[in-house]
């Protein structure tokens, strides 16, 4: 017989999540709490750090981090598999297999089948080539983590703005050039930066979120009003200088985070940038890829 449930008192997603990891639900998850373990099962290391306080419930990730990530779980393709064919995995869109599904360049974008395993770790087949991840790495700079966590700048602005624009052109020409802090970067380049609309319609200049070194007010601690600040790079204050990360890779623009960041669009197509970065499902992914992208 069900009984009736006073909706005032059902607990939130959040909570009953908190109370799984915190143990007040904790019989109902493992069957009950064991006792003091010996053994070297999960479930065991999982009740002695609950005992001793090691498990922290803050934030809405926290049972993936606890259970998942921290323990580093063997991450099932089968589990990957489900993310590729499931919308709004990621974040809200359409499932990545429907515009990713085989080689077919006319049928499938970059001709990138991410349907299989193989297919995921190959990347995209249509020139350029490029991978997604280096199985066994964090991918979260390479294209694989780009593409889910960085949004496309300026902020706000759409994939259907062209990324082969005049502007966009001449600074991956000024990067390809060697990124001097000469004439052409003193006429042409600097006020790019520092120009609105230059890079979308109704999107704001560069320096308007990046036009100095300190955070805040500056995002990232990054100056884009000087050539000095856009070669310094991004946290130079959080990391140290010498440990800053660097915005421009002279003669390699598809390295320069400016230059991603201008024409890599976020995934799914058309999420808002407000959406989750650190998306629990990303997480996992993540944790796939840094354990080797095991096809099993």
């Amino acid at each position: 017989m069900r009984l009736p449930v006073n909706e005032e008192s059902r607990p939130s997603k959040r909570g009953r999540a908190r109370a799984i990891l915190a143990g007040t639900m904790l019989p109902l998850a493992l069957g009950a709490l064991p006792a003091a373990a010996d053994g070297d099962s999960l479930a065991d290391k999982l009740a002695d750090d609950i005992r001793e306080g090691k498990v922290s419930v803050e934030g809405d990730r926290a049972a993936v981090s606890e259970l998942i990530l921290k323990r580093n779980l063997p991450i099932p393709y089968s589990y990957v598999e489900t993310l590729m064919r499931t919308p709004n995995a990621f974040g809200p869109g359409p499932a990545c297999i429907v515009c990713h599904s085989s080689n077919d360049q006319a049928k499938s974008y970059r001709g990138l089948d991410l349907s299989t395993c193989d297919g995921i770790k190959a990347g995209s087949t249509e020139e350029p080539k490029r991978i997604l991840f280096v199985p066994g790495e964090d991918p979260k700079k390479q294209v694989l983590g780009r593409r889910l966590r960085n949004n496309r700048m300026p902020l706000g602005v759409q994939f259907n703005i062209p990324t082969d624009s005049a502007p966009i052109v001449a600074i991956k020409e000024w990067i390809l050039a060697g990124a001097n802090n000469d004439d052409n970067y003193k006429t042409n380049i600097q006020k790019l930066f520092t120009t609105a609309n230059t890079f979308g319609p109704d999107t704001p200049a560069c320096t308007e979120c990046h036009m100095s070194n300190q955070e805040p007010p500056s995002f990232h601690e990054l100056n884009l009003s000087t050539y000095e600040g856009v070669m310094l790079g991004a946290d130079s204050v959080a990391k140290g200088v010498d440990h800053a990360t660097k915005v421009i890779i002279p003669g390699e623009p598809e390295k320069s985070g400016v230059f991603q960041h201008l024409v890599e669009d976020r995934m799914p197509p058309g999420i808002d940038p407000t959406e989750d970065r650190d998306h629990p499902n990303t997480q996992i992914l993540f944790a796939w890829v840094k354990q080797g992208a095991q096809c099993k």
